[in-house]
């Protein structure tokens, strides 16, 4: 196949150091994650910090392991665009649990009520 439209473009080549540096990060971001598990004045605030803390590190793991810093805006508008619906789908159901947690939901009723 001679045809220009079938070569592939060579990608840049990426040197060791890089994955040890990005191995270097994720061994840091593991380390905040468990130290924010055993802090007791972040309790208030641990579940969205550990949220942020695993968004990071599924970051970095997919421009440089799964080399989507070095593909066509196509391709990574593709893997963008449903990972952002999911993500605000699952902080809108995040915010919709809190807040029926928060909240009293309808009647309340004895247990007697129920034939219990």
């Amino acid at each position: 196949m001679s045809d220009p439209a079938y070569i592939e473009k060579e990608h840049p080549q990426v040197s060791n150091t890089v994955y040890l540096i990005v191995g270097g990060f994720l061994i840091v971001l593991t380390a905040m994650e468990i130290t924010v598990s055993y802090i007791h004045a972040l309790r208030p605030v641990m579940v969205p910090l550990l949220i942020v803390l695993a968004l990071a590190k599924f970051a970095l793991i997919a421009l440089f392991f799964m080399h989507l810093r070095y593909e066509k805006w196509a391709l990574n508008t593709m893997f963008g665009f449903p990972l952002m619906v999911a993500t605000v789908v699952f902080f809108s159901f995040l915010g919709l649990f809190l807040y029926l947690s928060r909240h009293l939901v309808g009647a309340t009723y004895p247990l007697h009520y129920f034939g219990q």
